[in-house]
């Protein structure tokens, strides 16, 4: 790997363009999508106005300002997806203060924790991607409605969220908000793109009155075709081909005969048929980050097929009061393949099909008045999700196992340590076909409330709850079998013999490891209960300047996990932390500049880590092993300079650490972790960007991101699982007409070479994507 540019470059470079004659312009402009006007704010800024818009953050279930917003928020705004050319929500994970992509764009961190846990381990999310209001499955992220076509925001609430969001929100939130119906004239964007790593984007949206200021439609439409880069010598072809459509219509109905009432209906439908979501290449072949190569000889799939309806009724009861009902329905379909031992061999490969079917319904009573505003809602959640898996795997002979085996049946040591060496090089790896069943059921109902009291005109009380109650079901059935040839015993001895017999004993025991890996459809039920409080105070010291403190208890749930070897499901606890924060919102030189900073520090208990529990590989299951602690803090900064410049930086700083972690790791051995860090938790992230509009319509942004380097596992070698950091920088450059647009783009513009993952016993990593330069051509009307 090679590292271009450094942290201090990055940040003296920040500095020196947002003062220069080629700055950009922020895109912190008021969302644009009520009244359908998607071009022209594009660029962020309207020409001659003075001062930074308001920034609304609808994230925390009501209408506030980014000032008014206490917790930790990251907004995109639909101006800065257009200047920075962003594509998907990974373009944004990048950007944004302490969160980190994890396996490309399979999942991410928000402060250090994975949106899975912070070790993969359990059935629940820790954090999750909401688009419209309905949550979307994990299995989705690398795949499903994420594109950034057509949206008019994205927030990205750091920290738990447990008090509002409720389940799988104990790391934060992202919630994607898609472009509204005008109701007053219609609007319509259309564009191509092309890119020369043969990609090609077809986008286009229109929408407007079916009725006057009372009916309103809009759909949109995005096809994205990509030939790939990384070529599969062994099948001729490329590993990561995308071919993806996604198509989303909504209405908007205020109707004259009800002028309080609000209805917003939505569909989206993507469908993404591509490479795996891992997408490997190989490190043992000449320049591979400019010549990817896959040896595989089974193709890596990645099929996501995702439908989302929600309906939100909105009923200003009063001038105070306003009943809300949020009702959410997405069905998901995965298959993803993976020849997973990377090889022209035909040894592994692990095919998981993936059925899940969510609903939700959310109903509230929000109310606001010169004193008090806050919420008191109820809130249903229902999942059904089926993992399928048939699969074809190796694992690697146990040749302790088979030492010890002997050794009781009176074998010396030396001997049965020379036989257990003979036999395992005949039989190096033990070849088994898997398959499993494994339905899970989750329903959860809560309640919650959250509201703020001012007690002067600057001292303001904060305080909310949440009582939640879970059921869920696990079930798992599975069958395996031998699909290898075993050892000869004839080869080794004599009918009869010692030598002989105890081949065949171990051929006895091979099959009994395989066998114990069987087991008949089980299913455990778990209930939880959790009562979530929140508290904090929030003093305004001045109209520029607000600080707050709160603490949070976060939340995930427990359940069980299937431990194969013994054929049975065992069941784990939850999740608890108690999360610390302050955050300071000001804006300075008569509102053209905001300076806004969060501290936080967070005490996580009972974390829930894979414990193995002998030399047999299927005898692991998830356990509450971990206790750690994570502190750290976010500064954002905006300045609009004038209405031809503006820049915008975020600097993120995190520290992790497990205090206990000692996890078993076959019979009686316990591995110590303590010490540790978080996997994909960077210590740094820095981001920035300026903009130019000048001169009849001419437009330009330069953005860079820099990631500290990160670990990417858990376990003892963990130190060898260390990937440097990156730097990232972008750029766009065009002319805005107004009702056309032309422009050119250059994603990587240094063309750094980084590594996501290591995979260095199979000689594969998964790397960064390359110096990508591309064009686009839009309409607007």
């Amino acid at each position: 790997m090679r590292a271009k540019t450094s942290y201090s470059y990055i940040l003296l470079a920040m500095t020196a363009l947002s003062w220069s004659p080629l700055g950009p312009a922020l895109a912190a402009g008021a969302d644009d999508a009520a009244s359908g006007a998607a071009p022209a704010a594009a660029s962020g800024v309207e020409a001659g106005s003075e001062g930074l818009d308001d920034i609304i953050v609808t994230g925390e279930k009501t209408n506030r300002t980014l000032k008014e917003t206490t917790a930790s928020v990251a907004v995109t705004t639909a101006a800065r997806i257009a200047q920075e050319n962003i594509q998907t929500i990974q373009d944004i994970y990048d950007r944004t203060a302490n969160l980190s992509q994890t396996y490309g764009a399979s999942g991410f961190t928000i402060r250090g924790i994975g949106n899975t846990g912070v070790s993969n381990a359990g059935n629940a999310d820790a954090a999750t991607v909401y688009v419209d209001g309905a949550p979307i499955p994990s299995a989705a992220l690398f795949g499903g409605p994420t594109g950034m076509w057509d949206v008019s925001q994205v927030e990205i609430l750091r920290g738990p969220q447990s008090t509002l969001q409720g389940l799988n929100a104990m790391a934060g939130a992202v919630v994607i908000t898609t472009r509204d119906p005008s109701l007053d004239h219609w609007t319509g964007d259309a564009r191509v793109q092309w890119t020369d790593q043969q990609e090609r984007t077809f986008s286009a949206a229109a929408g407007g009155p079916l009725v006057t200021d009372e009916l309103g439609l809009r759909v949109s439409a995005e096809r994205r075709v990509n030939d790939g880069i990384i070529k599969n010598v062994v099948l001729d072809d490329h590993e990561d081909a995308l071919r993806s459509l996604n198509l989303r219509g909504k209405l908007k109905w205020t109707p004259k005969a009800l002028p309080d009432l609000t209805a917003v209906l939505s569909y989206d439908r993507a469908r993404r048929d591509g490479g795996y979501l891992y997408q490997y290449v190989r490190t043992d072949v000449p320049d591979y980050y400019d010549h990817r190569t896959s040896f595989s000889n089974r193709p890596n799939i990645g099929k996501v097929d995702t439908d989302i309806a929600t309906l939100n009724l909105s009923y200003r009861l009063s001038d105070t009061l306003t009943l809300t009902n949020v009702a959410s329905w997405n069905r998901l379909k995965q298959d993803a393949s993976q020849d997973s031992d990377g090889t022209p061999q035909d040894l592994q490969v692990v095919d998981n099909k993936t059925k899940a079917t969510t609903y939700t319904e959310e109903l509230r009573l929000n109310y606001q008045d010169e004193r008090f505003s806050g919420l008191l809602g109820g809130w249903y959640y229902n999942r059904d999700l089926t993992v399928d898996a048939d699969s074809h795997v190796t694992v690697t002979t146990p040749l302790t196992t088979i030492t010890n085996l002997l050794r009781s049946g009176g074998f010396p040591a030396a001997t049965a340590s020379a036989i257990s060496a003979a036999y395992g090089k005949v039989l190096p790896e033990i070849p088994v076909a898997y398959t499993s069943h494994q339905p899970q059921q989750v329903e959860t109902a809560a309640l919650f409330g959250d509201g703020r009291y001012r007690l002067t005109d600057q001292l303001s009380l904060l305080a909310g709850f949440r009582y939640d109650h879970e059921q869920n079901r696990y079930g798992a059935g599975t069958a395996t079998q031998f699909t290898g040839t075993y050892p000869d015993p004839a080869t080794f001895g004599a009918a009869g013999t010692p030598l002989n017999l105890a081949i065949q004993a171990i051929n006895r025991g091979v099959a009994g490891i395989v066998s114990q890996a069987s087991s008949a459809a089980a299913s455990n039920q778990r209930t939880f209960d959790a009562f979530l409080p929140k508290a904090g105070v929030s003093m305004d010291w001045t109209p520029d300047l607000v600080t707050a403190f709160t603490v949070q208890r976060g939340y995930r749930s427990g359940g069980s996990s299937q431990n194969a070897a013994h054929a049975t499901l065992v069941p784990y606890d939850p999740e608890y932390s108690w999360n610390y924060e302050g955050s300071v919102r000001s804006t300075w030189l008569d509102g053209s500049l905001a300076v806004n900073a969060n501290a936080f520090y967070t005490d996580w208990s009972d974390q829930q880590v894979t414990a193995r529990f002998s030399d047999n590989v299927y005898d692991y299951n998830t356990v509450n092993a971990g206790k750690s602690h994570l502190y750290g803090f976010e500064l954002e900064t905006t300045h609009k300079i004038s209405p031809v410049v503006d820049w915008y930086a975020s600097l993120g700083y995190l520290r992790t650490k497990f205090d206990e972690l000692h996890i078993p790791n076959g019979g009686s051995a316990t591995v110590d972790l303590t010490g540790s860090q978080f996997p994909y938790a960077p210590h740094w992230t820095v981001a920035g960007g300026v903009n130019l509009h000048f001169g009849e319509g001419f437009v330009a942004n330069l953005n860079a991101n820099w990631r500290d380097a990160v670990f990417t596992v858990i376990g003892t070698n963990q130190s060898q699982s260390r990937v440097g950091a990156r730097t990232i920088v972008n750029t766009r450059v065009g002319y805005d007409a107004g009702l056309w647009g032309a422009y050119l783009f250059v994603n990587n513009l240094t063309d750094e070479h980084y590594a996501d993952y290591l995979l260095t016993s199979q000689n594969r990593a998964i790397i960064g994507a390359p110096r990508t330069i591309g064009g686009s051509v839009e309409v607007h009307w």
